[in-house]
């Protein structure tokens, strides 16, 4: 490779930190998506050491920068998820929630008035993300399958 475009380094990255999205298992394709977006959005403004640096291309025209690790996604029936979010909680993992409340609001404020109307042993999870070192993320997370 040139000077412009040197060699990648092809050393693998290993991470004592897990990024772990759980999502039920019987939600449609497009609210996988849209429920995997909102749970990792506020990750990088609670826990700023996952994002890496801001992307460049060869032209210099910038982008953001994004997660410096991937993120994990799985899916577990609505009991695992259940617990997983009881586990993310219970231990004071950096976690975030969607319910399925917020399929019918609109916005923010609506979101969190949906949710802060609930307790969280009452609240009918649909997803959730967590993060910290990997193995209590993994313990987190026990009983979900990768999503496929």
């Amino acid at each position: 490779m040139n000077a412009q475009h040197p060699a990648p380094d092809l050393a693998l990255i290993r991470f004592d930190t897990k990024i772990a999205v759980v999502l039920r298992e019987d939600l449609e394709p497009w609210q996988r998506l849209n429920v995997t977006a909102f749970l990792v959005s506020g990750l990088g403004t609670t826990v700023p050491e996952v994002i890496g640096e801001p992307y460049e291309d060869a032209d210099g025209t910038p982008y953001l920068p994004m997660f410096r690790q991937p993120v994990l996604v799985f899916e577990a029936t609505k009991d695992t998820l259940k617990a997983a979010h009881s586990r993310a909680v219970s231990r004071s993992l950096p976690c975030s929630v969607f319910t399925s409340d917020l399929f019918a609001t609109g916005n923010d404020r609506d979101n969190r008035a949906a949710v802060r109307a609930v307790g969280a042993a009452e609240l009918d999870v649909v997803g959730v993300a967590v993060y910290g070192a990997k193995n209590p993320v993994d313990r987190v997370i026990k009983g979900s399958r990768m999503h496929p």
